[in-house]
């Protein structure tokens, strides 16, 4: 039976906002009797603005507060960005939903130039990931990559000061909070693989909350469940976090699902990619694809390259 009132615990940015609010409009829609609130939470990761995640506890530390509000019963469920929830999950949690995924690419977004190729050598552009940060050294060696940390608001706003002559941003968080004309260009997955997850919104929740975990099913899809299994048991094998640069992106493609993944030095001077296709039917044969790109890498050399990375 659906609970009478559902509370949803989010970060308080603007982005985590608009995503926790589509959750309820979407929970309220299948739900008409159920009341549906949201719990804004500011998380370590939010207040430290100052030093890179990395240095400070990696994406976990955007959710830990959310998953504290769930043990204590302040909330029912939390809605995260799939990019930002670790590979493992923490005993009493579950990922109950993995809803349908928008465009996973990266976006160059830039007052003067209109690509990465136009930026002249030791133009400053700034990034808040590690992963992006690899793949930019190893395109254009020529560029001044900086850190680039806070919320998109934020964010942009360096850009229009002139801290940045370009930056680089998740297109679906610009979307999402109605800055597509922002975007110069979009980058795509050849230059710039995506994170792990990134374009989904997973909904996690109590796994003794039957009950939760029942009201989340119909918001899952299926074709992204299945792409995000094989993408984070290949970033959970080479045990990915915020201080290796890895990616992974898996779409359907005849029939099959196409995984691509990479793995690099943060300087972009040793990058290894993959790519590897199989028929699946469940999470479990996605993650099968996953864990088998990932020992490909990890016999190519790539153990090597992500500990020079930690």
């Amino acid at each position: 039976m659906v609970p009478q009132r559902l509370v949803i615990a989010t970060r308080q940015s603007a982005l985590a906002l608009w995503q926790a609010e589509h959750v309820r409009d979407r929970l309220s829609g299948l739900y008409p009797s159920c009341r549906v609130e949201i719990l804004g939470l500011t998380t370590t990761g939010d207040r430290r603005l100052d030093l890179p995640l990395a240095d400070i506890g990696g994406k976990g530390l955007f959710i830990k507060e959310l998953e504290h509000a769930m043990e204590e019963r302040r909330a029912d469920l939390a809605a995260h960005s799939l990019k930002d929830v670790p590979m493992d999950i923490p005993p009493g949690f579950t990922l109950a939903a993995i809803m349908a995924r928008e465009d996973p690419r990266d976006a160059f977004v830039s007052n003067a130039y209109r690509s990465l190729a136009e930026l002249p050598a030791g133009a400053n552009v700034g990034t808040s990931s590690l992963r992006r940060e690899a793949q930019l050294r190893e395109h254009y060696p020529k560029l001044d990559v900086q850190p680039l940390r806070g919320n998109v608001n934020t964010r942009l706003h360096r850009l229009d000061q002139g801290n940045h002559a370009a930056i680089v941003l998740a297109a679906v968080g610009l979307n999402r909070l109605g800055f597509e004309s922002r975007i110069a260009s979009i980058i795509e997955p050849e230059v710039s693989l995506p994170a792990i997850g990134q374009g989904a919104l997973a909904l996690e929740c109590r796994s003794d909350r039957a009950d939760v975990v029942a009201a989340l099913a119909p918001l899952a899809d299926a074709p992204t469940t299945l792409a995000a299994a094989a993408e984070r048991a290949f970033g959970k094998k080479l045990a990915g976090s915020c201080r290796t640069p890895l990616a992974a992106y898996a779409i359907p493609r005849g029939g099959a699902l196409w995984l691509r993944g990479l793995a690099a030095s943060r300087d972009g001077r040793r990058v290894l990619r993959g790519e590897r296709a199989a028929e699946v039917s469940t999470t479990r044969d996605a993650q099968a694809l996953g864990e088998a790109l990932a020992a490909e890498l990890l016999d190519r050399g790539a153990a090597a390259i992500l500990a020079g990375a930690m």
